[in-house]
């Protein structure tokens, strides 16, 4: 772009942790035309609402027009603009654990071309983070299996 402007706006989104939000959003910018470069979203602390994360290419979504669509949707809390200049980007690798519902931790499966050597505090943080998925993945399938065969006493975990 012309004077060195950003390609893409990043706009980070509180919105409902409720079915179909994630699929509304989408649809604006579907509707709109609006190409988006990255998506993610994930859970706050208070376990109602999410963040997304939206990367959007400035050519075709004016800044001004994305943020008012946004903001018509009923699930939309606060809608923030992220400068490109104050942030980092990542490609993520993929982790993939498998564990036991006893917690033991079975298998580690690391993309090896997504590993930068140079940052081992990451490789551990996403390690950590996949571990912990799979565990919690481990125990809710167990409670769903045991659940009604222990007849609502708890499983104690």
């Amino acid at each position: 772009m012309p004077n060195g402007a950003a390609e893409h706006h990043i706009l980070s989104v509180l919105v409902e942790n409720k079915f179909g939000v994630l699929s509304r959003v989408a649809g604006l910018f579907s509707r709109r035309g609006y190409n988006i470069f990255s998506l993610a979203v994930s859970p706050t602390e208070d376990e109602r609402l999410s963040r997304m994360t939206v990367v959007v290419d400035a050519e075709s979504a004016p800044l001004e027009q994305v943020v008012k669509q946004l903001n018509k949707l009923i699930n939309v809390i606060k809608i923030t603009e992220l400068p490109p200049t104050g942030g980092v980007e990542r490609e993520l690798m993929m982790v993939t654990v498998k564990a036991t519902a006893a917690g033991e931790v079975i298998e580690v499966k690391i993309a090896k071309d997504a590993i930068d050597p140079d940052d081992p505090e990451m490789l551990e943080d996403l390690v950590l983070a996949a571990v912990n998925n799979a565990l919690h993945a481990a125990e809710a399938a167990m409670q769903q299996k045991m659940g009604p065969l222990m007849g609502g006493l708890g499983l104690g975990l």
